[in-house]
């Protein structure tokens, strides 16, 4: 009888078309437990995470048949909040900016180290897979925020959040009327605040009013950072 295989931490999609980049991907994931599924280009890997849906994907932005920011958009347009990772040897804040503006929950630049890859995985899917630790609905102002069911409403109205979007907005509903630095939220929220620019906070803190509209509790305090209204 043959052995049961081991349980995996879920199924990440690498849609990666550098042969190399994607084996070293598949292995360092692998070694963490994870189930990895490879699709070198636009199109196969589209498929592939609508039929496998996996617990995250590791995003190429230059990737053949479709690229990887116009892959994100789709998925985000159909509504698949999948976490995703973009990785690109492209290391312009412009690109970086338009992937998290298409919904991506991350950004990493080639060359990287595959530790840190498999780090940032582990990020997003922390943020976007935690249940229960929070029992306590927060109310601030038109926004109510259900942490243990990872749902937001505005005025009533269901609003869909990016996995990093949603712990942005939570952090800082916890604790209206405290003003955080960009730094203070990178370091809080990202985790590691010396890999990512200030610009990725003012990125997501757009995002999640262009989402909640002029129900966003979210205000600028000028030279310092963001607050929730209390």
């Amino acid at each position: 009888m043959a052995a049961a295989a081991p349980e995996t931490k879920g199924l990440v999609l690498v849609i990666e078309d550098e042969r190399a980049i994607a084996d070293l991907e598949r292995m360092y994931l692998t070694r963490e437990g994870f189930g990895v599924h490879v699709e070198s280009d636009g199109r196969a890997g589209l498929a592939a995470a609508r039929n496998l849906h996996p617990v995250a994907i590791v995003l190429d932005v230059g990737i053949p048949t479709i690229d990887g920011t116009e892959v994100c958009r789709i998925l985000r347009a159909d509504g698949d909040w999948t976490p995703i990772l973009f990785v690109t040897a492209r290391d312009d804040e412009v690109d970086r900016v338009l992937g998290l503006e298409l919904g991506a929950d991350d950004y990493l630049t080639k060359p990287f180290s595959p530790r840190e890859l498999v780090a940032r995985v582990k990020t997003v899917l922390r943020r976007s897979q935690t249940r229960g630790a929070d029992e306590r609905v927060y109310v601030v102002g038109s926004i109510t925020l259900d942490p243990a069911r990872r749902r937001v409403t505005a005025a009533g109205v269901g609003v869909e959040l990016t996995a990093t979007e949603f712990d942005l907005l939570a952090f800082l509903c916890r604790r209206p009327g405290r003003v955080f630095s960009r730094e203070e939220l990178l370091s809080q929220v990202w985790g590691y605040a010396a890999a990512a620019g200030t610009r990725t906070v003012d990125v997501h803190v757009a995002q999640i009013r262009g989402k909640v509209g002029d129900a966003s509790p979210i205000r600028t305090v000028r030279g310092v950072g963001y607050t929730a209204d209390a």
